[in-house]
Parts: structure tokens; sequence; C-alpha cells
């Protein structure tokens, strides 16, 4: 089986002044900044992009950024592209986040379109899908991942496909304090992989990172993180305070 390096990523939404992302850089940084057994990359809002990028100069972490537009430049107004990201040096982006589906209805074909732009400008998309409550209720989580999947991944190449990285975020579980239960969790991470090796080969499907975006903390991680398709977490509200989140990446330096 392939050996695939454990990944955390911290999206911390619309949270942190400049000041306080260093602040907290600083602690993920002193504690975690020298590891290279788990991959660690943060993502702040755009206006700390650049400050952050500085505080992490020297460190294994990673900048990421929490969202792009498709297009590379032009007349769109409080937009950021692609190479913009790139010139700060980042080299993630999350798309597809379900507050960006919700709040500002982002379809399956806008993501598609940003996940290519992402990919061509050497970004690695941490692409999100998830079911709401009612569609898990009405046992349509499966079909709904698939649709997801299948629609954001249109025109991506098989060689380019281990540059994306999924996060499985059940939508009823971000920021509610629930979550999945640890076989309804692993089920999907093993249907998404699934999915994949029908998409693009099974070598190919072994190569992808699944993270699991769904109210990981440092108390649940352990167990979700030895499930053998979960790859790592997409972390929010615990990526916003130092010890929970060197806690979780500790965790998955535990099940490497």
């Amino acid at each position: 089986m392939t050996t695939r390096k454990k990944l955390i990523a911290g999206n911390w939404k619309m949270n942190k002044t400049s000041a306080d992302a260093v602040a907290l850089v600083s602690e993920i940084v002193a504690a975690v900044g020298k590891q290279s057994d788990v991959d660690v990359v943060l993502c702040p809002p755009f206006t700390s992009l650049e400050s952050v990028g500085r505080a992490l100069e020297g460190s294994t972490v990673k900048l990421g950024a929490q969202n792009m537009h498709h297009e590379s430049s032009g007349a769109f107004t409080g937009e950021i592209s692609a190479a913009m990201l790139r010139a700060l040096f980042a080299t993630h982006v999350i798309l597809g986040h379900s507050e960006r589906r919700t709040y500002f209805a982002e379809s399956d074909e806008l993501i598609n379109k940003k996940v290519l732009a992402a990919l061509k400008n050497q970004l690695r998309p941490i692409l999100c899908v998830g079911e709401t409550l009612a569609e898990r209720e009405a046992g349509s989580t499966l079909k709904v991942v698939q649709t997801q999947t299948e629609r954001c991944l249109e025109g991506v190449g098989r060689d380019l496909a281990p540059s994306v990285v999924f996060a499985y975020e059940p939508v009823w579980a971000i920021g509610t304090g629930k979550v999945a239960t640890t076989a309804q969790a692993q089920e999907v991470h093993g249907f998404i992989r699934g999915l994949l090796t029908k998409l693009f080969t099974d070598p190919v499907a072994q190569k992808v990172r699944i993270l699991y975006g769904g109210s990981m903390k440092p108390a649940n991680a352990p167990e979700l993180l030895a499930q053998k398709d979960i790859v790592g977490g997409l972390i929010g509200g615990a990526s916003l305070e130092a010890r929970s989140f060197v806690d979780l990446v500790n965790a998955a330096t535990a099940v490497v």
C-alpha cells in the first residue's frame, strides 16, 4: 500500500488580525516547525497571508489560502488570483468549502474552474466535499459526495490528480461540535478513494490524501487518524489556538 504522509491543515476562516496571526504562527512554529513526519498547512485570511508567510520562513510549515478566483486577472473586485497567492509563496488553497457553497452560492462547476486554475499555477487544491444533515438523513450521502467529486474534478488529468487533496466535511459536523462516527467517516473516505480509482486508476487513487473536516479535536483525532483512508484533518476551530492545533499535529505524528 502507498505510504501517504499525514496532513494537518488549519482553516482560520474570518479570524485573526495580522498581528494576532503572527503571534499564533510563532507558537505553532516553535512547537512543530522543525518536524517533517506530518505536513502542516496554515490558511489565514487574505490580509494575513504575507505576514504569516514571513513568520513561516525557515520552518517546515506551509502556507495556504482559503479561496481564490478562477481567472488570472481582471475586473473582479474583491477577488484574489492563483498567481497572487503563488507570489506570496502559498502552496495550498481551500476550494469548495461548504461555507462558500452555502453562503456564496458556489456551484460544483465554479469550483471545478478554480481547481483547474489552481493546478495550472502549481497550487495544491484542498477540495471540500460533503453532505448536509438533510442529505444524510435522506440516505443521499454517497450520491452527493459522488456528484461533487466528479463535477469538481472534470478535466483534471491523471498526472495532476495526486496534487489534489480532498477534505470530506459532513456539513452537519462543521462548527457544531458534532462529529461523524469513525465508521461513518471511514465509509465516505473509502468511497471517495474508490471513486478516484474509477476515475484515475488505483495507483493514482492511493496517492491522494483525503482529510476529515468535521470538528476534529485532540480527543477524537487518534481514532479518526488511525483509519486507513483518513490521511489527516482540515481543522477549523481547533486551529485557532496553538495548543489544540499542535496536539492534532502530534496525534497525526503518533500514527505515522
